[in-house]
Parts: C-alpha cells; structure tokens; sequence
C-alpha cells in the first residue's frame, strides 16, 4: 500500500495541507478515486466540518463548494450520525453572508434541484427545516412552468402543508398566496374531506375570507361549486350567522341565490329555521325588504304557506308602523275563504265642503256641489250618513280611498259606527230610529214616522236619557 499525502500543522492559522492555482479557471486541489472518496475531510473537532469551501473574492458568484456528477449520481451528498441535539449534526449546511445559503441547480426533465428525504419511518423531524431569523422568506420557492411549492403527504391525519402564524401579536397570514396572472391564488382539491378548511378562535374574523379587490370585476369573492348532490356553499355557526353577506353595490345583492336548470324545482334560495327564529329575517333601510319577481305562467312570485294544522299563525302577516297601508296590491285578488275584518264598519270617502274641520260621529249632508257639510235641519233628507272612526269603531274598509287637494272623510255606509246624539228632542232607547236633528252634526230621534221616510240614519244601540253625547248605531240608511 502506498503511503498517502500527509500534512500537518499545529497552528489554528495554517492550514495542514494547501492546494493553490494561480491560473483563470484552474484547480487548487483535485482529489481522484475510482472506488472511494475523491476527497474525504474529517475532523474532531465539536465545532467544525470536516470540509470547508470558502470563497474569498466578493465578485464571486460561484459555490463555495461545488458538487458535480456526470452520470446518475449526487452531486454532492452530506450524512451526519449525530441526533442533531441543539441544532447540530446536519448533514449539510450552507452559510451564506450575502447569497443563497444552500443552492441546488438541475436540468433534469424529472429530478428535483434539492431532494430531503426522512428516512426514519417513527421520525417526527422535517425532511426539510427552513429558519430566517431576519426579515426575509423561511422558504422562498419559484417556477416559471409548474407549482411553486408541492407538497404530497400518505398521513392518516397530517396535512400536506402546514403554515402556522405562531406571534399572538401578529396579522400577518399563516398563508399568503397570491397569482399574477389568471391562475386561481389558492387551489385546494380533496378527494374525500373538505378542499379547504378555515378555523379561527378570532372574535372578529372568519375562519375564511375571500375577497375580490378588482373595482371592474363581477366575479365572486368566494365561489363554490359542487359536482355531485352538496351544497356548493355551506356555513356553520353556534353563535353567529351562518353565512352573512355584505356588499356596497348600487344593483347587487349582498347573498344571491340562482337556480341555473330550467326543469329544476328547487329554490333558487332556500332557508329553514329549526329553532323559534325566522326562516328568513330581510330588513332595508330605504327599498322594499323582500322583492320576488317571477315569469312563470302559473306560480306565484310569493308563496306563503302556513303548514301546522293546528297553528293560528298566519301565511302572510304584514304591519305598517309608518303613515303607509300593510298591504297593497295591484291588480285582481282572488279568496277562496272568508275575509275577516277587525273593525266595524264598510266607509266611503267623500270630499268635504270648504274648510270646515269635522270629527267621527259627526252626521254630514249632501250639498248643493255635492260635497258633505254638517246636518243642521231636521228630518233632511240630504242626509249621507255618519264620519267613521269615532269611540272604539274603526272603518273596516274604506272605499274610493284617493289622492285629493280636497279635504276627504271617511263616512260610514254600514255597520256600527259612533254618533253623536242630542236627546233633548226625545230620550233614545236601544233600537229607536234615528234622523238628522236642528243642533250641527247631532242625530235625534224619530217621533214623526212619516217626515222620517228617506231621512232615517240607523238605529240606536245604546240609550241617552238626556242631553247630548256618543252613543253606537247601526248605521241604516232608508
């Protein structure tokens, strides 16, 4: 056996062994084997390699160390049989003042530039660890063709990638993507569980956000589709709204719902409530708060139906706390059951003569313009009937309702209605025929039969002895 090279020093300052080229491109040390180890670096030290390559010139942009193999094998290749306790025991690591620490190049069609492979089937460790205790990227990856980052996991439950924003303080995201071109920032496809999955122990944000920046788009800041019988959007709440959406639009809903297939009978939105809330609240500041339109030839824009056999819940409730009716409808109503009316009596509006200023239970006259004045004769057979409203009765429905500059009353045609009676014609019993009367907008009543035909108001439902006062009629013109 031939005796090897050897070369020693005993100062931290000089190398054992110096290999140096002088020459544009040339070597310092070339080490050959044809079975072995080109060059092996070894040392004992608890603190150094075994192989060092410094580069010196700060022009530089070649390796420190370079590894090349010209068949299938690696280009350079480190192992270390340390357990890697306290941070040490790599088996490479690249240092780097100003430029990549480690860098990996290949122009294999199929291999990867840097391969890391944990071999330890039980190994909790990273096959690769990335740390930047600057301001700059841990892992930092780019592709001008293919995935930027792919990462493939065989776990029964660890994900594939895992991003983990650890400062209690911070707002950055635990993942931040974004595509420049027309490609999707985030593409998440699972076979058998969800393509993403949000959480958040936020008392303010959403486990997901999406939103569309772009002023001109009118895509969606979150779309989900599903192929199969899902939904393609579903949201979860314990304590807050399901699915809450907002928007500044001058024209667009903040949910919509689209039912695409024309044979399809399913809602285009549907909402069910299987608590004591309500399957669907919609409230507006300034415009209707629910607004249905339909082109079907036969179905009804709104369906309300009341489906308990045993509830007294109406199919349609609607109130106006406004100046405003409850209701208002355009057209033609059809009722197949009973309309029931609260109030008492069935009133017509009527324009009243000039400015005088009546109240309910007033008893008015026709005028000569056909206008409606106060009753200040008796037995007149101009008599109209009575102003609705007054005491306890409300109209029940009022009729020719209109816009008018006139001053328009409602006045009584049937049904119950207060009026006001002076008994000091005659005391009034219960069903006594009542007529128009000398004292303005009182009633009286009838002591002559025969001047009564074509004059009587009702009868009355209540006595007066004496004086004057508010008594029920039933109102009966004749």
């Amino acid at each position: 056996m031939s005796t090897p090279l050897a070369g020693e020093s005993t100062d931290s300052g000089v190398a054992g062994v110096l290999g140096e080229n002088n020459a544009a491109g040339g070597i310092g040390v070339v080490g050959k084997s044809k079975t072995g180890q080109g060059v092996l670096g070894q040392t004992e030290s608890s603190g150094y390699p075994g192989v060092t390559g410094v580069a010196t010139n700060p022009d530089n942009k070649g390796g420190a160390v370079y590894g090349r193999h010209y068949h299938n094998g690696i280009g350079v290749e480190g192992i270390s049989d340390g357990n890697g306790d306290n941070g040490l025991g790599a088996g490479v690591v690249g240092t780097s003042n100003y430029g990549q620490g480690v860098r990996g190049e290949t122009r294999s069609a199929t291999q990867a530039a840097v391969v890391a492979l944990q071999l330890n089937s039980e190994g909790g460790g990273a096959a690769v660890y990335a740390e930047n205790q600057g301001k700059g990227h841990g892992v930092f990856a780019k592709s001008q063709y293919w995935e930027g980052v792919h990462a493939e996991t065989q776990s029964a439950t660890g994900a594939a990638i895992v991003a983990l924003q650890l400062n209690p303080d911070g707002t950055g995201a635990g993942i931040y993507s974004e595509s420049q071109g027309k490609g999707h920032g985030i593409f998440a496809k699972s076979q058998n569980c969800e393509g993403v999955h949000g959480e958040t122990n936020s008392t303010q944000f959403a486990g997901v956000t999406g939103i569309a920046t772009n002023p001109d788009t009118d895509r969606p800041a979150v779309f989900g589709s599903n192929e199969g019988k899902g939904a393609g959007l579903w949201g979860i709440s314990k304590n807050g709204e399901g699915i809450h959406g907002e928007t500044n639009s001058t024209q667009f809903a903040a949910v919509a719902g689209i039912q695409l297939n024309p044979d399809g009978i399913g809602a285009g939105m549907y909402a069910e409530n299987r608590g004591k809330g309500h399957g669907v609240f919609a409230k507006s500041q300034y415009w209707e708060g629910v607004h249905a339109e339909t082109q079907s030839a036969t179905g009804a824009a709104i369906v309300a139906l009341q489906l308990n056999p045993n509830g007294t819940g109406a199919g349609i409730y609607s109130e106006s706390q406004g100046k405003g009716p409850a209701g208002f409808f355009k057209g033609d109503v059809l009722v197949t059951g009973d309309i029931q009316l609260i109030n008492a009596d069935c009133a017509e509006d009527f324009d009243i003569a000039g400015l005088e200023l009546v109240e309910p239970g007033t008893v008015m006259v026709i005028d000569s313009e056909g206008a409606l004045r106060q009753g200040d004769r008796a037995y007149d057979k101009r008599v109209a009937g009575v102003i609705s409203g007054a005491g306890g009765y409300k109209p029940g429905l009022i009729l020719d309702k209109q816009e008018s500059s006139n001053y328009r009353m409602p006045i009584a045609l049937m049904g119950k209605v207060y009026c006001k009676v002076d008994a000091q014609f005659g005391a009034i019993e219960v069903g006594d025929l009542l007529t128009t009367s000398s004292t303005p907008g009182y009633a009286m009543k009838v002591s002559d039969p025969i001047k009564a035909f074509g004059t009587v108001i009702g009868k009355a439902l209540r006595p007066l002895e004496t004086g004057q006062g508010m008594i029920p009629i039933l109102i009966a013109l004749q």
